[in-house]
């Protein structure tokens, strides 16, 4: 089952990126050191990573039943907030996260957008849903847990964070949620 381009919440409104978006993306979160920081992609130096970043993006919505989204407001502004989605491992087996931009945090749109990837990988017959998060990155971790993840525990030395330290590999705090196989959704 392939996944809608585009989900509402109750404030959010989240849709495939478009080629349009690179100058948005970089100026809103990419390109911002501080945002990127406990992010596993390295900050976006040029308009054109972003480009490539969509690129990438379009690939993986071509491959798999879904993709990256972008989350804006919903409110009379639409405002560009940050990214979410869905990157596919198996089929059956996703991984998630969220980058939001600075005026965006500690609003609950994190939590809000979290929850709507979630609900869209149990529609679209995932199994398996992933995610990581840097060890001290306390914050993230706290919206993994509100939106019903398990903390697995801690892998050593596991993921590069190139914003942090290049060559690097750190502790990353591990999360999944799972889906039943059969039989009605779990709240």
């Amino acid at each position: 089952m392939h996944a809608p381009e585009t989900i509402e919440t109750g404030r959010l409104y989240l849709r495939k990126p478009l080629a349009s978006d690179a100058e948005a993306i970089f100026e809103r979160y990419a390109g911002d050191p501080v945002v990127t920081r406990y992010m596993s992609w390295p900050m976006h130096r040029c308009v054109d990573d972003t480009r490539a970043f969509l690129a990438w993006s379009d690939a993986d919505w071509a491959r798999w039943p879904a993709g990256s989204y972008l989350i804006f407001s919903r409110d009379s502004e639409s405002r560009l907030l940050g990214g979410t989605g869905l990157y596919f491992v198996r089929p059956h087996h996703a991984v998630t996260g969220y980058v939001l931009a600075r005026n965006a945090w500690g609003l609950g749109f994190a939590t809000e957008a979290l929850h709507a990837m979630v609900d869209l990988a149990r529609s679209i017959g995932v199994h398996r849903l992933d995610a990581l998060c840097h060890a001290d990155h306390r914050a993230s971790a706290h919206v993994l847990e509100k939106c019903g993840f398990h903390c697995d525990g801690v892998l050593p030395q596991h993921t590069p964070f190139p914003n942090l330290a290049s060559g690097t590999l750190f502790d990353v705090l591990s999360f999944s949620m799972e889906f039943p196989l059969f039989g009605p959704a779990q709240p």
